[in-house]
């Protein structure tokens, strides 16, 4: 993905920032420098470290089988998923987790009373996580004759840190778990505040700002970046990679997906320029011409383009080129088809935001979402996500992500929303295009918060629209 660049290139780029009929966003630099583009790891396993290694997964796989304790193979299985290391073992896990399943009873009795609330919260968010159903009604035996959870369970830290984190795997209608999340919130909320000292008090701060279910098991970083230079030749764009390629760890880590990691981190951190011309530089017939070139998708269309847009084009046609070749080889070219239409259908949305930013247009509720669905990228990287995945995806799997299904719809709406309410102010002092926010407010006359708490309910309700699609 080399690219040449000579000095008249350099200079009409360095003109074109000047330009004062553009819009500038001013992002800040990248936090991150060369760190990671610098880094190498000339490390190689040894004989020696991979015995051990070895040796350590067997003491693991002994300890599954030898432990006969309910509550120590619970907490086993959550150690070892909490250490990212989860898929050396997923057999043995699924097989035990499958037996204890089968064998589950709802009146199951604990040894110890003052744990009983931690294991059951543990054993519910461990068989939902893996895919068991299991009734949220198991934790009616924590309430009081007022069907209130009982006062006294917030002594109780560990217990209630655990059923905070099992209440993010609630489906629509559990209201048992809708309540618990705002008891135990509010009770964590003052133990994170007040109670400095206690042993647990920084992993439930954590856990109220990122919780397990929603977090990421293991943060990496790769190179590839530097040569194409776009901090400097794209001065108005954001420079994100490293935090872009976690956001690949969160789809897959396993070490098996290493190529499918590369792609999908090429394809968001040029999605991220795109967006950046779009939102921010490019003048409503340049993008007009963009968007034309990506549907024609053929390395001539290049010539109709300004020259700060040509380092993207290329640069986008190249990354999906060096796809081609992998997938020609392995007889899984329609999988690029599918990658390539789900790009021209993202873009095609980019500029619509576009037009009603340019024309200071404040679109409804449903207008506003039926276009931010697909410009919350989450449909165009469910696809790229697949075409790196190996024989587990088949041409099935495209053409259900483009059958629009409910789990990335509510995937989109929890992307744009929460990104519309964490960004409102910032990109609204910047000229950006209207949010849901400013529609939602515009519609329904509603205050700022007043809006905020509306999108908030509805991101709520799209996690449980995710959670009942995987049962």
């Amino acid at each position: 993905m080399s690219l040449e660049v000579s000095a008249s290139y350099a200079k009409v780029i360095q003109n074109s920032g000047k330009d004062s009929t553009r819009r500038s966003a001013n992002f800040r630099p990248s936090i991150w420098g060369d760190h990671f583009l610098q880094y190498t790891c000339d490390y190689q396993e040894t004989d020696d470290r991979s015995l051990k290694h070895l040796e350590l997964k067997k003491e693991i796989r002994r300890m599954l089988k030898a432990l006969n304790k309910t509550s120590h193979t619970l907490e086993l299985i959550d150690a070892i998923q909490r250490l990212g290391v989860s898929y050396h073992f997923e057999s043995e896990i699924d097989e035990i987790l499958g037996k204890m399943h089968k064998a589950y009873r709802d009146d199951d009795l604990w040894d110890n009373e003052n744990d009983k609330l931690y294991y059951i919260a543990l054993q519910f968010r461990l068989f939902r996580q893996n895919g068991y159903r299991i009734s949220a009604d198991v934790f009616n035996t924590f309430k009081g004759s007022d069907g209130k959870f009982k006062a006294s369970l917030a002594k109780d830290v560990r217990g209630m840190l655990s059923l905070y984190e099992a209440t993010h795997l609630r489906v629509h209608e559990e209201n048992i778990l809708d309540e618990a999340l705002a008891f135990t919130t509010s009770h964590l909320e003052s133990i994170a505040t007040h109670q400095i000292r206690s042993p647990l008090a920084e992993q439930v701060k954590h856990a109220l700002v990122q919780p397990i279910h929603k977090g990421l098991q293991r943060l990496e970083a790769r190179q590839w970046w530097k040569e194409l230079d776009f901090t400097h030749k794209l001065p108005f764009i954001r420079d994100r990679v490293a935090e872009l390629y976690f956001w690949a760890i969160g789809v897959y880590f396993k070490p098996q997906y290493s190529f499918a990691r590369r792609l999908f981190t090429k394809v968001l951190s040029l999605t991220s320029i795109i967006d950046d011309i779009y939102d921010v530089y490019g003048k409503i017939e340049e993008l007009e011409l963009f968007t034309s070139a990506i549907e024609r998708w053929d390395i001539n269309a290049i010539d109709q383009l300004p020259e700060y847009m040509k380092l993207c084009y290329r640069a986008l046609i190249d990354v999906y080129s060096e796809v081609e070749k992998d997938l020609a080889s392995q007889g899984k070219l329609y999988r690029l088809y599918y990658a390539k239409e789900a790009m021209k259908n993202l873009v095609k949305h980019y500029l619509f935001e576009a037009k009603w930013c340019h024309q200071n247009y404040v679109p409804t509720v449903d207008e506003y979402m039926a276009v931010a669905l697909v410009t919350s990228t989450c449909p165009m990287l469910s696809t790229i996500s697949f075409v790196g995945m190996g024989d587990i995806v088949t041409k099935e799997s495209f053409e259900w992500i483009f059958s629009n299904p409910r789990s990335v719809r509510a995937s989109s709406a929890v992307n744009r929303l929460m990104n519309d309410i964490m960004s409102h102010k910032f990109e609204q002092s910047r000229g950006h295009v209207a949010s849901s926010v400013e529609c939602c407010m515009k519609q329904y006359e509603a205050t700022e918060e007043e809006a905020y708490n509306e999108l908030r309910k509805q991101v709520s309700n799209a996690w449980k629209d995710i959670e009942e699609e995987r049962e």
